[in-house]
């Protein structure tokens, strides 16, 4: 049995972490860290997690960027494996995590969903076809509470592509300030926030007379929580690195 410490245990995604979690034999949650310390569930939760009585055998972490430090700190001080599934984070912040791996384990992808990754591996394959030919641009849409913008996960599926194309291409994420003609070699960046938009990705690909759009759409963030838990039970044995769900899927 995985011993599971859940940071944000009385957030959105902590509970339906919590909840997942209950329905399975091969993980189960010990504790949980959070600012609101009120007990929901069968386990005590902290405000900080330098309290917690028992080092669990993996950390989930669906906080906030500004606990970064704190969790990095617990993690390689006690050895602990962490599954990183913040969104936000400063690119100085993320230089910090794979630091941080060199050291212990650690699981970090900007979005969990099993769905979103294929859809990278898709625009991947699609760039090395189109790549050149077409235009690209990406329009991430996300709940009217949600602050970074454009979404860690637009991010993703744009350096996807971008690697996939020899790093041969800028992004562009306010165009309206513009008064020129697209670049061939650039990838737009568009976001909309509004309602409970749970998470909408699309990748254009747009050409000649013809255009090739790729989508994702998440229904739930039950969805992110169900690729942090399988990845917190793959994580909890593995040794000093840095993984994220490309990494789990080939040994699937």
């Amino acid at each position: 049995m995985i011993n599971v410490t859940l940071c944000g245990a009385n957030g959105k995604m902590g509970r339906v972490c919590t909840d997942l979690i209950s329905g399975r034999d091969d993980c189960q949650v010990i504790s949980g860290v959070d600012l609101v310390t009120e007990r929901n569930s069968d386990f005590p939760v902290f405000a900080n997690i330098s309290q917690l009585p028992q080092k669990p055998d993996v950390i989930i972490d669906f906080t906030h960027p500004s606990g970064l430090n704190a969790l990095l700190d617990y993690c390689i001080s006690t050895g602990t494996p962490a599954v990183i599934a913040t969104t936000g984070f400063s690119s100085e912040q993320i230089e910090q995590i794979k630091k941080a791996s060199e050291q212990v384990p650690i699981f970090f992808s900007f979005n969990m969903s099993l769905g979103i990754n294929l859809l990278a591996s898709l625009a991947k394959s699609a760039a090395k076809v189109l790549g050149g030919q077409f235009d690209i641009e990406i329009l991430e849409k996300h709940h009217n509470q949600k602050i970074d913008a454009p979404s860690g996960t637009a991010i993703m599926l744009a350096d996807a592509i971008n690697e996939t194309l020899d790093n041969k291409y800028h992004y562009v994420y306010d165009r309206h300030s513009q008064r020129m003609k697209r670049e061939k070699y650039e990838i737009g960046m568009h976001s909309v926030r509004g309602g409970t938009i749970v998470g909408e990705h699309d990748i254009f690909f747009a050409g000649r007379d013809e255009v090739i759009t790729l989508s994702h759409s998440a229904a739930s963030k039950e969805v992110f929580a169900v690729g942090a838990v399988n990845a917190a039970v793959f994580l909890a044995k593995k040794q000093p690195g840095l993984y994220d769900m490309s990494s789990m899927l080939s040994e699937g």
